[in-house]
């Protein structure tokens, strides 16, 4: 079996996370430092160690990202990182935190600041998928990508990591086409802010990108603010290919019947439907075909009333397909 490099860089981490453990060894707070851009690097003095962080300035846990490159503080926030030994309990602890002077400068929204995620470790590592993501667009060179969270990475394609229920549906859409399948799950705004800056996007042009993401972020942010956060992605994925054009889902409903998050999800649509004809945007809402006539969601077609089943994918794949159809041979 092939093991990946980074793979093999965390297993060797590891290996001396635990060499060091059993010597008895303090794991060292990390050292944090700006680069000539004005961007924050850190350091570790412990061997094999991983450096979490947040921008939230609470104690990061190992359900926060990993440091994977120098960070850019806005303004008015505060970041904080701890070490970690991989496959431990063990951490350093002291956390190291700095706090931007936010001046005269307005703070950022949180969906528009860019993170890495680790929240989804149990299932699988994002820094590991998000390696496997850049090196699969760099050879693939992808006509179609899709991007989001774990409502579209569970459907099917690659690189494969976690689940997927829909891989039938997927094979007899994109049959003859190179796909690339950029969704992760527990992905917010931010996130994918992040991936689509840190390589993922690097020297592509699809010809179709299909934006799914927000459902996410719904517990954190106003609508306002996540529709903020999914205009930010388009306009990136436009700067970075002006030919590419933009299938932008509408964020589909959630919970079983309807409440105030279905409510809130409904309110994030209708501003991000106002990007319709804008950069290469296309706008299509088909949460509608999930719904049964009361507006109750079956679980037939969304088990955990979240994330489609393989009747779900088959659903989304009819309504969406004369539209991706279009924007691929306009």
């Amino acid at each position: 079996m092939k093991i990946s490099p980074l793979l093999s860089s965390l297993v060797a981490s590891a290996l001396l996370g635990h060499f060091f453990t059993a010597l008895g060894a303090e794991v060292a707070a990390p050292t944090i430092q700006p680069n000539a851009q004005g961007l924050l690097n850190a350091t570790s003095a412990t061997p094999g160690a991983i450096i979490r962080y947040n921008l939230d300035g609470r104690p990061p846990t190992k359900d926060d990202g990993v440091w994977l490159a120098p960070v850019d503080l806005p303004p008015g926030y505060k970041l904080a990182a701890r070490t970690f030994i991989q496959g431990t309990t063990n951490q350093s602890a002291v956390t190291t935190s700095i706090t931007s002077s936010s001046g005269a400068s307005p703070r950022k929204l949180s969906t528009l600041v860019p993170v890495t995620q680790n929240r989804d470790w149990r299932t699988y590592d994002w820094a590991e998928r998000h390696a496997a993501c850049v090196a699969l667009m760099k050879e693939r060179k992808p006509e179609i990508v899709m991007l989001g969270d774990s409502i579209l990475h569970f459907w099917g394609g690659e690189p494969v990591s976690g689940r997927r229920t829909g891989t039938n549906e997927w094979n007899r859409l994109f049959a003859g086409r190179r796909v690339v399948n950029l969704g992760y799950g527990w992905d917010r705004t931010e996130n994918v802010l992040w991936r689509l800056t840190h390589g993922e996007f690097d020297d592509v042009s699809p010809e179709v990108v299909v934006v799914m993401i927000g459902t996410n972020n719904m517990g954190l942010n106003t609508p306002d603010e996540i529709a903020a956060g999914i205009e930010a992605i388009c306009a990136e994925i436009h700067r970075r290919s002006r030919r590419t054009r933009i299938l932008l889902l509408g964020i589909f409903p959630r919970g079983a019947k309807p409440d105030a998050t279905r409510a809130k999800v409904s309110e994030v649509n209708e501003r991000i439907a106002k990007l319709d004809g804008k950069a290469g945007i296309t706008y299509l809402d088909i949460g509608g075909k999930f719904l049964e006539p009361d507006g109750s969601i079956s679980k037939e077609v969304m088990s955990d009333f979240l994330h489609p089943s393989a009747k779900g994918y088959a659903t989304w794949a009819e309504a969406m397909e004369p539209t991706l159809k279009k924007l691929l041979n306009p």
